[in-house]
């Protein structure tokens, strides 16, 4: 990629959050209009679960496929066909007849989203090459997160309310056509100075795993433990089959050697972690507020406020430290406050209370805004340059794996809990569990940031990075 001046860089960045807001506010506003769409398209719990993980699961599958193509045919041709692919799936969303229909254009839409933000940070990586620089254009790029989450309510609400569920997806087409038209002017091709040859088998095992894994854990309540064991045995031999085959393949689709790099896997598990959070956070609250409490949805949206607030604000803020500082506080300040909010829902039941309630979502807030920009760093320090494409694809698939996860899970408490009763009867017992699963998951966060944050987890790190640079000299001799 060539040198480019310090305005053209911005720009770049700009267009890269353009992307990011589109996939993002598209799961907020979505979230919103959740109650709504039940309501019109006679959807149980379940088929809510489907409308949101069908996206996230097809987005996860082909993450790392997403990020290896954009290393090797050109970043900035898989961005703009991923902005065409996703910006056409948005259209075929809003004119859904059915809630079958619905899924499987959401998965259309996947197809597309997961060419923009594994790329996109690819694209801001190679860009951005000082530590520091890119510590704060990651930032930036995680406010864009906290703006999505607050625009997302209101303005789905909004929509929701005043025209109806199917113009949430209307929102995608003007902003995914700037973006595009953008790139094709502003963005500079970059590919990486070798390309990795397709992974297939990797890819299929992939999707079986998360497919899998999914489904059984959504209709588990419904079916039953007996009629969704079929489909846990085949994740596990999914799994089984990834860490047997991926080592012993030249180029393979997830190179294991970077888990090496303890705060790479710190980074991972942590994002698998604090999405599942927020996914499960999104979707209980969603359902409390509207179900619950019947507000409507421009109401629900303006109760989300305390928690995208808090998001916005400290997006910024954690770029800085973990540009200044490192990622350490940035991750013990989030684990705390995700944690904290967590136990507040759980152990004093504060949806019952507006105070509560209201301190509930700040605290989740202000974790969730700590979260994202020292994940994204420290999945992308410290690896080659060259295989940046990648490093992002795997964290970007563990965000979305872990929300996809804790839409399943948080989703199947919350059914078993209710089940033949009423939402407004049984919610805020029933939700119970799930509340301590996203403490639980906040703890992890913490626990995991204090441990792979230190001096020993900067010398793995460094250590792995040696090795894959003398694996990719090796490599280029002896081509």
């Amino acid at each position: 990629m060539p040198e480019l001046t310090h305005r053209r860089r911005l720009l770049v960045l700009a267009i890269c959050c353009m992307s990011l807001l589109i996939v993002s506010l598209d799961n907020t506003v979505l979230n919103v209009a959740l109650p709504s769409m039940q309501k019109e398209l006679h959807a149980t719990t379940a088929g809510l679960q489907w409308t949101i993980d069908a996206y996230t699961l097809v987005l996860a599958s082909l993450l790392m496929l997403a990020g290896s193509t954009a290393d090797r045919l050109g970043r900035k041709r898989v961005f703009m066909t991923g902005l065409i692919v996703f910006t056409l799936g948005s259209a075929l969303c809003s004119i859904a007849p059915n809630l079958q229909t619905l899924v499987i254009f959401r998965m259309i839409q996947a197809v597309g989203g997961s060419m923009l933000n594994p790329v996109a940070m690819s694209i801001i990586t190679n860009t951005f090459t000082d530590t520091r620089e890119r510590a704060r254009a990651i930032g930036a790029w995680g406010a864009v997160v906290g703006i999505s989450m607050a625009a997302g309510p209101l303005v789905g609400g909004l929509l929701v309310e005043s025209v109806g569920w199917r113009s949430i997806f209307w929102l995608n087409l003007p902003v995914g056509l700037a973006a595009l038209l953008l790139t094709l002017r502003y963005v500079p091709e970059s590919r990486a100075p070798k390309a990795r040859r397709p992974d297939p088998i990797g890819q299929v095992l992939v999707i079986v795993l998360f497919g899998a894994l999914t489904y059984g854990i959504i209709e588990m309540p419904n079916a039953g433990f007996t009629a969704v064991l079929p489909y846990v045995l085949l994740a596990v031999a999914a799994l089984a089959g990834l860490l047997w085959y991926e080592p012993r393949h030249d180029e393979p689709l997830i190179d294991l050697r970077f888990f090496r790099s303890a705060p790479f896997s710190g980074a991972t598990v942590i994002a698998v972690c604090g999405f599942a959070s927020l996914g499960g956070f999104l979707f209980m609250s969603t359902l409390y507020l509207q179900n619950v409490r019947g507000l409507d949805a421009l109401h629900a949206g303006l109760w989300m406020l305390p928690m995208a607030v808090p998001t916005f604000l400290c997006a910024p803020l954690a770029g800085r430290l973990v540009g200044n500082r490192g990622p350490r506080l940035p991750l013990l300040i989030a684990g705390t406050a995700m944690t904290a909010s967590g136990v507040l829902f759980a152990g004093f039941e504060a949806e019952t209370s507006d105070a509560a309630l209201f301190l509930g979502y700040v605290l989740f807030g202000i974790g969730f805004g700590f979260l994202n920009a020292p994940i994204t760093n420290t999945a992308v320090s410290g690896m080659p340059r060259s295989q940046a494409g990648v490093a992002a694809a795997v964290a970007s698939t563990s965000r979305q794996l872990g929300q996809t996860l804790g839409v399943a899970v948080i989703g199947a408490v919350l059914a078993a809990g209710v089940g033949s009763s009423s939402y407004r009867d049984a919610f805020v017992s029933a939700a119970v569990p799930g509340w301590w699963i996203l403490a639980g998951c906040g703890f992890a966060v913490l626990v995991l940031g204090a441990v792979t944050s230190g001096a020993w987890a900067r010398s793995t790190a460094e250590r792995t990075a040696a090795r894959l640079d003398a694996a990719e000299i090796k490599e280029a001799v002896r081509a």
